[in-house]
């Protein structure tokens, strides 16, 4: 498995974020995202796992908030690649992203029907935070879930 950046606006990455708003409007019932969707025009960096074949398997971008920060968005992988190491490839890459940008934080939110990002980003040391950003004035804030990790040094 090997990472690759993209664009926002790439093929790939289009067909891999709309697969993973699917699946969350599955398991949340049709309810929308909280917050404001990515787009080409805030998403500094994505990044794409791709399988032996070259085969996209696996996303994930950030978002700058400022001052440091930065989101984690859209990180998603496909099915039948889950369970090989793929997702936490690629947080450990989008990390790498934050500090070669300078950014020493990454932010997150997530769901609590998310059990396996959950394990995720508290197995790599995200720990819980409250809602931050534009999501402090969402109506839902309370049912979604804020992660964040303060990055050391690579």
């Amino acid at each position: 498995m090997r990472l690759t950046a993209a664009s926002w606006d790439d093929e790939e990455v289009q067909r891999l974020t709309a697969a993973q708003q699917a699946e969350l409007r599955a398991r949340y019932d049709g309810d929308t995202e909280p917050g404001t969707p990515p787009s080409a025009s805030d998403v500094s960096v994505v990044l794409v796992a791709r399988d032996a074949d070259g085969t996209a398997v696996g996303c994930g971008a950030l978002r700058a908030l400022g001052d440091g920060a930065a989101e984690v968005k859209r990180m998603y992988v496909v099915p039948e690649a889950r369970g090989r190491g793929v997702s936490r490839s690629v947080l450990r890459g989008l990390e790498a992203a934050a500090r070669e940008r300078g950014w020493t934080v990454l932010r997150l939110e997530t769901g609590p029907r998310q059990p396996e990002a959950i394990a995720l980003y508290e197995g790599a040391g995200y720990r819980p935070i409250p809602a931050f950003g534009g999501y402090v004035e969402e109506p839902d804030a309370g049912c979604s879930l804020y992660y964040e990790r303060v990055l050391g040094p690579a």
